[in-house]
Formats: structure tokens, sequence, C-alpha cells
């Protein structure tokens, strides 16, 4: 029945705007309207309603609700079913395959636009740590469907364990530090053929990869400020190097979005292909690459990399701490909710 639907919603909505009250201020203790004052009586008894739970619970309270609504919004796809690289290991997110010494990671949540949960981010560094000792020669992080990968899929922000948002903040930064760490030691070439859109961490870590090939459509965006945050992925130490100081705040700091060509020009992007020949000019110049002897190309990678590797783990700390305080602000929290609304259409 669409009239009982639409009347779900709005009952919803507005238990929905009164659990986010009590989630940043705590239990109604504003004075009761006048009988006569029927919509703010109508709010107060709904705050009021709420009881005196703590702020932590009616966080994960309202974190449920929004989840729930954009659950209902958005339906869950299924995906294709994993593949087994070389050493039979199967993943639930990623295709993982070894053909022609290219060890080939896909990022599998195309009806999610290969946005990374938790589950996924241990998968990667599975991967990686796979591929590591592996005898292929280069390594290649792709996505499946039309996206590279949206970023972090923030339903794991709505997941507040127990001992609440301060150790759901300590697993988080634990796992972020863990993911740019495997990027920074990995040992062989790795290669970004980045097929569609990338957003936020997967934006930031292309820094450590040693070629980045874009599809002409491919856009570039990290939205930290959008949503509370701060930058990760070591790029608050790459970005300005690679593109100056300048370029690197609009892009980090006031949530620039970049065009393929304007990334390849800021030297985040090696080369821009036609969307039309993208796959096959890209393959074809990989698979060539991957004749080249397997020692020569790591140990002169392992080179180039040496110079920094130490810095880049000291960012990479600093940037996962500063992210540690972030999440546990109320400044992220409003922001990450208000995107929950927003896509919800609430």
């Amino acid at each position: 029945n669409p009239d009982l639907s639409n009347l779900f919603k709005k009952k919803k909505k507005i238990m929905s705007s009164f659990k986010k009250v009590l989630a940043t201020q705590g239990p109604c203790n504003a004075p009761k309207p006048g009988m006569l004052d029927f919509v703010n009586k109508a709010k107060w008894d709904a705050w009021k309603s709420l009881g005196s739970i703590s702020q932590d619970e009616a966080r994960q309270k309202y974190c449920d609700l929004i989840g729930s609504l954009v659950e209902a919004e958005t339906g869950s796809s299924p995906q294709v079913s994993a593949q087994p690289a070389g050493s039979g290991a199967t993943y639930e997110t990623l295709l993982v395959t070894k053909e022609d010494d290219i060890t080939t990671i896909k990022l599998n949540r195309p009806a999610k636009k290969n946005a990374i949960t938790t589950e996924m981010y241990n998968e990667i560094i599975a991967a990686l740590e796979q591929a590591a000792t592996d005898d292929s020669v280069i390594t290649v992080v792709t996505g499946a469907g039309d996206f590279y990968c949206s970023g972090n899929d923030l339903t794991n922000f709505t997941k507040i364990p127990e001992n609440g948002v301060e150790e759901m903040a300590r697993r988080g930064a634990d796992l972020l530090r863990k993911y740019v760490n495997a990027y920074i030691d990995f040992p062989k070439p790795l290669v970004a053929v980045v097929n569609g859109p990338a957003v936020g961490v997967s934006v930031t870590v292309l820094g450590l990869f040693d070629l980045v090939y874009a599809t002409e459509r491919a856009t570039f965006h990290t939205p930290f400020s959008q949503l509370g945050q701060s930058a990760e992925g070591c790029s608050s130490y790459t970005f300005p190097k690679l593109m100056g100081a300048a370029k690197a705040s609009e892009m980090l700091l006031f949530n620039k979005k970049l065009t393929a060509v304007q990334a390849c020009e800021l030297g985040l992007v090696t080369e821009v292909f036609p969307d039309s020949s993208f796959q096959s000019e890209v393959w074809t110049r990989l698979k060539a690459y991957a004749k080249l002897p397997r020692n020569s190309l790591a140990l002169s990678k392992q080179l180039i990399r040496s110079v920094e590797k130490e810095r880049l783990h000291a960012v990479n700390d600093a940037e996962v701490e500063r992210l540690m305080e972030r999440w546990t602000s109320d400044e992220c929290f409003n922001a990450v909710m208000s995107f929950f609304q927003a896509k919800a259409k609430l």
C-alpha cells in the first residue's frame, strides 16, 4: 500500500531526526511547550519518548535506523562469484586471477560501485600479500563494472561495537594502517587500471602505485572535509610532491574533483586512454611489460621505494592518528549521518 509505505517513511524520518538530536545533545532537557503549540509539542513528545539512554547507545540506534533506510532504499544486489587465484585462494569481495605473469586484483562489488567494506579491506591486504610472493611479474588493481572504486562503504561507520565509538575508531585505524602499509611495502611493480570514477581512499593510495592508467571517463575525488574527515593513504605527502602544494590542497582540503586528463597533467595518472580502446590498449601493454625480467623489475622498484619507505610509514602513522581523532568527533559523526540521510532521501 503506497499510502502506508509513505506514512511509515515519514514516521521513520521523525524518529530519525530525534535520535540524531539525542545522539548529539543527550536526553530531552527542554521545557514542555504549551498545549496549543501543537507542532513543537509533537516534537517535544518524540524527543522525550526516547528516554535517557546514553549518547553512544543513541548513536548506535540512529546508525541502525539510517542503515536500514539506506538498505531499504538501495536494496542489495548479488555480485559475481569470486574466482580462485593461482594458489587456489578465494575471496568474497574480489576477483583475483593470475595469467600471462600478471596477478590481477579486481574489486568486485559493482552494484555498490566497489565501495570498500571492512571485509574487502582485509581481503585486499591478503591478496596483496599473496601477490607479493607468487611468481607473477607485475600486479594490477582494477574494478568490476563502471566504477573503479567509490571509496569507503560508509556503513563501516554505523557498526559501533559495545565499547563505543572509541573502540570503533581504534579498530578502523589499525586496519587502515595495515592496508596502506601493504601498498608501501609491496615489492613488485604495482599498476592501477582505473576503469571508471575513483573516490576517497582508492584515489589517495594511487600515489603509492608505480603506474596509473585511466580511461578518459575516470574522475578522481577526495571529499574528506565534506565528511568531517582528513587525508589518508600517504596523500598528505605524495600529493604535494606529485602536483605541488596548491593543487594538492584543492583536492585534499577543498574536495576538487579531477578529470582523468587533469589528473594526468598533475602527475597522479601516468596516461589516459580513449574509453572505447582502454582495456585492449592497456592490457596489450601490460602483457608486454610482464615479459621483462622478473627480478630486474622487482629489485629496481625496491631501490626506488627504499629511499622513501621510512618516510611513508611515518606519514601513514600520522594520518591514521589524525583520522582516529576525526572518527570520534561529533563533526565527523554529523557529516556522515547527513550523507546517509541524503542517500536515503529522507
